[in-house]
């Protein structure tokens, strides 16, 4: 391979020598072009001053210090080209800007550097024999400053026959060839309606639902918002919304920083085996790198905060990058008199160190702090504002999540070694209509702890990938709780403070193959998952969780892709520590892991290199889900919410079943980008009946249009419609939160369980637009956009409002000798343009 890669340089500058014989053929063409159109002034070439000798070089200097100004105008792009299996640097490696004439090679040590860039996003294909071809995620590029990327080739030991292998910016793993999407830093950005926060991105991709209530629940194929598990450079991010609901992962406003994405792997199926404790969704973040050449600032403004980023380097061999953010809605929404006024604040940090081309280490962090008051200062609040003052608690939380990644690199393969600790603090607390001089009908405070070690090992060895590991797990849990209940026709006091200390451990190992000339892919996996907090879970052949996946090349254009698998996930920690006012753990005996097995199978068709057509159905079977023993209910229907998820006694012999298919069209053009998605997915659980009920998810249709065209001179201007159908819900039962003692308990109406599920609210649908305008000045860049959401201002029919009447004097109208409250039901409509402008500038 050495002697081969010394005759293809000698090859190419022989090349050079003879083709660059002019000065605009030793450049670019764009500035060739630009120095051929450059003509020296009059005065600059009067015959006069050209006849003094000394005048020439002073005019050649001239031109080329014009000549160096004009090409200052361009953006610049520096990275480096590695082998996937071990790290090592490519020389030589063919680098082409996608869409243009621009490209490069990589030098002896794998870097290039790419001048003349226009600026915006840009994508590069690179290519060298003996490795598949790639074409890198989107990085945005401006004159003031310079991007780092680095793209790992991976290597084949054979070239396909008879079939030709088209570069795929849409390019799956190959340990899920199904059922799994990329995202990249131009749709985030750009994503209308979604201010670049990456949990309201993904509701434009296939299998995504969502709720009209303008939360970040992640909602994948029929399953809740608790089945998901989110991966940042390798750590395990827990929490990735502010107010997060404990026990699920909704919440919303999302807490990663969207100037810190590459890209996204996001996974609805064939999940691989080093990702865990997932039934529905994984989320697979990689974050950028900081500058190599000079601290870059950017300070932002958008819908709900201001933010700060800062990224350079440390010598030459660690960059960072970090950022604060502070929200400001409390003074807006005390503005405009809404009943709730949340302040949140994050941070984010990443520093990565090379010590050598076989040693780097990662540094990740993320935190925020988070709290949400109510704005009792309202005189005479109309019925919805009595009506959420009345429900909602106080809520501080804050969370944070610290890790550090080792990589170890060897001829054919590299050692990952994972250390992290993350926590989240979070507190409750209600008065019986906000009144502080009463005793609070709720009053919880829980904590939950971790602290985690991974080692994976990734090798090669006679055309085989292999991923193997190991995963250990320390937890702490923390809950004491104080609420008032009205259960079975009677008030019930809840009254416990729980501690809980668990280990974990795991073990997985997968290995994938290509066959037949190179056109099948098979990849097969399993992992072993366990704790320590009940016989049966201690034993992790309960929790055997095998995986294959096949996908088959029929042509260079069609593949069919299949896959099936087992996982499991481990009950919320509020489940497993709760107790009874004897301080038992009430779910001990019976606790097991969740269990989900998937089927899916699917066709893609590759129209271009930027358009691709699939079709996807889904299966997933559900077993082993826990049933709220208070309510009959299955927990799947929970966490869309502003409270807790789980904390309630269940038994785990739930069923459940979500069933579908997905149709997606995706265009991902230098300046057009466009994603159609159609879902049909019927989602249902069981209940403590064992009837199958329509879960709270069974949307039944979702439909997503996303697209975004790029104009001259830096305009962008995007759009999203989404319909979403109508989700169950359960009706209220109006004649027990009718009694003072059933409304005093929770302060709010309770639901009728006996009808879980029976009603349905109408279609939501929405239109987004959004227009962007970048303005690339010498040494900073400005970043201006508007983005409307609800262009045509649909109007959302939620459940009604439930308030208790009042007499003249303000007081509540009491019936039955004062044991009933008078209720008066008010329509629930909501929704309005909503636009908003960002501010961003980058210097």
């Amino acid at each position: 391979m050495n002697l081969f890669k010394e005759i293809i340089l000698l090859k190419k500058i022989s090349q050079r020598n003879k083709q660059k014989t002019h000065m605009t053929d030793l450049l670019p063409d764009t500035h060739a072009s630009m120095i051929k159109k450059y003509r020296p002034s009059p005065i600059t070439h009067h015959p006069s001053l050209m006849k003094h000798k000394g005048m020439k070089p002073l005019l050649l200097l001239l031109h080329i210090v014009i000549a160096s100004h004009v090409f200052s105008q361009k953006a610049e792009l520096k990275g480096i080209i590695t082998d996937a299996s071990n790290n090592a640097p490519i020389p030589f490696a063919n680098i082409l800007v996608v869409g243009t004439q621009t490209g490069t090679s990589s030098d002896e040590n794998g870097n290039f550097d790419i001048l003349d860039l226009e600026p915006g996003f840009v994508q590069l294909q690179v290519s060298f024999i003996g490795y598949k071809t790639k074409i890198s995620a989107d990085v945005f590029v401006s004159k003031s400053n310079i991007p780092y990327i680095k793209i790992a080739l991976e290597p084949v030991e054979e070239v396909l026959k008879e079939i030709v292998i088209i570069a795929d910016p849409f390019e799956k793993k190959l340990e899920a060839p199904i059922s799994m999407q990329n995202i990249g830093v131009k749709e985030i950005e750009s994503n209308p309606g979604s201010n670049r926060d990456i949990s309201r991105v993904i509701q434009s991709f296939p299998g995504v639902g969502s709720t009209p209530a303008y939360r970040n629940d992640v909602i994948i194929r029929g399953g809740g918002p608790s089945e998901n598990r989110f991966f940042l450079d390798d750590v395990e991010i827990p929490v990735i919304n502010h107010f997060s609901t404990q026990g699920a992962s909704g919440g919303p406003v999302g807490i990663i920083n969207a100037d810190f994405i590459e890209s996204v792997d996001f996974y609805s199926g064939s999940f691989p085996a080093n990702k865990y404790n997932a039934l529905s969704g994984i989320f697979d973040f990689k974050q950028k790198e900081g500058s190599r050449d000079k601290t870059n600032l950017q300070a932002a403004l958008g819908a709900s905060e201001a933010a700060f980023t800062i990224d350079g380097h440390w010598g030459n061999k660690t960059n960072y990058i970090f950022s604060v953010r502070r929200s400001y809605l409390q003074f807006l929404f005390a503005a405009l008199e809404l009943p709730f006024l949340p302040t949140f604040n994050d941070y984010q940090l990443k520093l990565k160190t090379n010590f050598d081309k076989k040693n780097q280490l990662t540094v990740i962090s993320l935190g925020s702090l988070d709290h949400l008051d109510l704005n009792t200062d309202i005189k005479n609040p109309n019925s919805s504002q009595e009506y959420i003052l009345a429900q909602i608690p106080i809520n501080n939380q804050w969370s944070y999540t610290f890790g550090a990644v080792y990589k170890r690199f060897f001829d054919k393969g590299f050692s990952t070694f994972v250390l992290s600790r993350n926590m989240l603090n979070n507190v409750f607390y209600k008065y019986p209509d906000n009144n502080e001089n009463m005793n609070k009908i709720q009053d919880y405070e829980s904590s939950e702890t971790e602290n985690k070690f991974r080692y994976e090992l990734t090798f090669r060895n006679k055309g085989i990938k292999y991923n193997v590991g190991v995963h250990a797990e320390y937890a702490k849990y923390y809950n004491a709780t104080e609420q008032e209940l009205f259960l079975n026709n009677q008030l019930q006091y809840i009254d416990y403070e729980s501690s809980l200390d668990m280990f974990k451990f795991g073990f997985f190992g997968q290995a994938t193959k290509r066959f037949l000339g190179k056109r099948f892919l098979v990849s097969a996996g399993f992992r072993l998952d366990g704790n320590d907090y009940n016989a049966r879970t201690s034993n992790p052949f309960n929790q055997f969780s095998p995986r294959i996946s096949f996908s088959f090349l029929l042509n260079n254009k069609i593949t069919l892709n299949t896959g099936s698998g087992r996982y499991f996930q481990q009950a919320a920690y509020t489940t497993l520590g709760y107790r009874n006012r004897n301080g038992d753990l009430v779910n001990y005996s019976n606790t097991k892991y969740i269990g989900a097995n998937h089927y899916n199978l699917g066709l893609e068709y590759k129209f271009s290199k930027s358009a691709i057509f699939s079709v996807e159905g889904f299966y997933k079977k559900y077993f082993n889900y826990p049933i709220d023993l208070n309510t009959g209910a299955s927990l799947a229907n929970q966490g869309a919410d502003y409270s807790v998820s789980g904390a309630v006694p269940v038994a785990f012999k739930g069923k459940g079943k979500a069933a579908g298919f997905e149709i997606l069209n995706r265009i991902n053009h230098r300046t057009f980008t466009l994603l159609a998605s159609y879902t049909f997915v019927e989602s249902r659980f069981s209940d403590i009946n064992d009837k199958m009920v329509a879960s709270s998810w069974d949307s039944k249709h979702i439909f997503t249009l996303t697209g975004s065209k790029s104009l001259k001179n830096n305009w962008r201007v995007g759009f999203k419609w989404r319909y979403v159908g109508g989700l169950p819900y359960t009706p209220y039962d109006l004649n027990t939160s009718a009694l003072v003692q059933a409304w005093n308990s929770v302060g709010r109406p309770l639901l009728d369980y006996s009808r879980l599920n029976t009603e349905r609210f109408d279609a939501f649908h929405q239109l987004d637009i959004r227009i962007d305008k970048n303005i690339f000045f010498n040494r900073w860049t400005l970043m201006l956009y508007l983005d409307i959401q609800n262009v045509y201002n649909f109007k959302n029919k939620g459940r009604d409002y439930i308030i208790r009447g009042k007499n003249s004097d303000n007081s509540f109208i009491l019936l039955n000798n004062n044991t009933e409250y008078k209720l008066q039901a008010i329509a629930n409509k909501s929704g309005t343009i909503l636009p908003t402008v960002g501010i961003m500038v980058k210097f």
